[in-house]
C-alpha cells in the first residue's frame, strides 16, 4: 500500500518550490492565491529569500504548506491509500487527503505559525535533540527535573534512538546535561524560538481551537494517522480534536510509522521539501520503500 508523508517545520530552503511553480500552470495559479491569502507576497520569499526570511515562523510554516502541497499535486493521479504529516505536516496531509481545501489550510497554517510565535514570546523556551539513548530514559530524567515554573518534556518522538525535548529553556540545558551523563550520544540545543508541542503552546492551542472549529473540514479520502494518537483516523470531529491537542502533545512519529506499516503500508513517498523523514522512516524499518516528490 502507497501513503503521502509530508514534512514539518525545518526542511525550508531558499529558491524551494521554483521548479515546481514552473512546472505547471495550474500550480503556478494556486501558489500565487497564496500571496493575496495571507496578504504579502510569500512566493518571492520561498524563491528570492535570504535563510533568515525563510526562518521566521510565519515564513516557515506557510512555506513548507504550499511546497508540500503543489508537489502532492504533482502526485494526484497516482493511488493513495493512507496519510501522515510530522507536526505542521499534519496540515498538509489533510489537504492531501481533501479535508481540508489549500485555502483552509492555509489560513489555519498561518494562524497556528502566528498563534506559537506569541507563545514562544510569552516564555523564554526552547528544544533540544537527543540522539543515543532508549525514550524511557528520556521520560525519566524529564519527569525528573521538571516542574509546572521550569518544565521539560519529550516532543519529538522521530525514530528509535532520536527524541526531541521541549520547555523552559534551563530545565531543557538542565535535561540535556544529565541526558549526556546518562549515556546519551549528543544532546544539541535546537534553532527553535520556543517549546513546540508542550504545555507552553496552550496559549495558541486555544486560538487554534477557536479557528478549527469554525473551519469546514471533509470526509477523507483516506485515513491520516495524526501525531496524536498515531493511530488511523477518519471521522471529522476525532480529527479536529486531534489536531488541536498536537500542539502541547508529542509528535508520535516512531509509532505512527510503525502502525502504518502494520496496516499494510510498504510504500512512503516523502512529499514536501527535503528529504528528513526518507531518513527518520528508515531508521524505523529499514525494509520498506521511501522515496521522495521534492528536491
Amino acid at each position: 500500500m502507497n501513503s503521502l508523508v509530508f514534512p514539518g517545520q525545518g526542511s525550508q530552503f531558499p529558491g524551494m518550490g521554483k521548479e515546481i511553480y514552473e512546472s505547471r500552470a495550474d500550480i503556478k495559479e494556486m501558489m500565487n492565491s497564496a500571496n493575496d491569502i495571507l496578504g504579502f507576497n510569500i512566493i518571492d520569499i520561498m524563491f528570492n529569500g535570504t535563510v533568515e526570511q525563510l526562518i521566521q515562523t510565519k515564513v516557515t510554516q506557510p512555506a513548507i504548506f504550499i511546497y508540500s502541497i503543489a508537489s502532492a499535486k504533482v502526485n494526484e493521479n497516482s493511488r493513495i491509500e493512507m496519510v501522515a504529516g510530522h507536526s505542521l505536516g499534519e496540515f498538509s496531509a489533510l489537504v492531501g487527503n481533501g479535508v481540508l481545501s489549500f485555502d483552509s489550510g492555509l489560513r489555519l497554517v498561518y494562524e497556528r505559525a502566528l498563534a506559537m510565535q506569541d507563545a514562544c514570546e510569552e516564555n523564554p523556551s526552547s528544544m533540544a535533540a537527543i540522539i543515543g539513548l532508549e525514550d524511557s530514559v528520556v521520560e525519566s530524567v524529564c519527569n525528573e527535573i521538571s516542574t509546572e515554573k521550569n518544565l521539560v518534556v519529550p516532543a519529538n518522538y522521530n525514530c528509535p534512538g532520536q527524541i526531541v525535548i521541549s520547555g523552559h529553556t534551563s530545565a531543557v540545558k538542565h535535561a540535556c546535561e544529565l541526558l549526556k551523563e546518562k549515556g546519551a550520544k549528543r544532546a544539541i540545543m535546537l534553532p527553535v524560538s520556543g517549546a513546540f508541542h508542550s504545555p507552553l503552546m496552550s496559549s495558541a492551542q486555544k486560538r487554534l481551537e477557536d479557528i478549527i472549529l469554525k473551519t469546514k473540514f471533509n470526509t477523507p479520502s483516506v485515513p491520516i494517522y495524526q501525531n496524536y494518537t498515531s493511530k488511523a483516523v477518519t471521522h471529522i470531529d476525532e480529527i479536529k480534536e486531534n489536531l488541536i491537542k498536537q500542539l502541547t502533545s508529542p509528535v508520535n512519529w516512531t509509532k505512527t510509522i510503525r502502525n502504518m506499516i502494520q496496516d499494510n503500508c510498504d510504500v512512503f513517498v516523502e512529499t514536501g521539501p527535503g528529504k528528513v523523514l526518507q531518513g527518520l522512516i528508515k531508521k524505523i524499518d529499514n525494509t520498506v520503500e521511501v522515496t521522495s516528490l521534492s528536491n
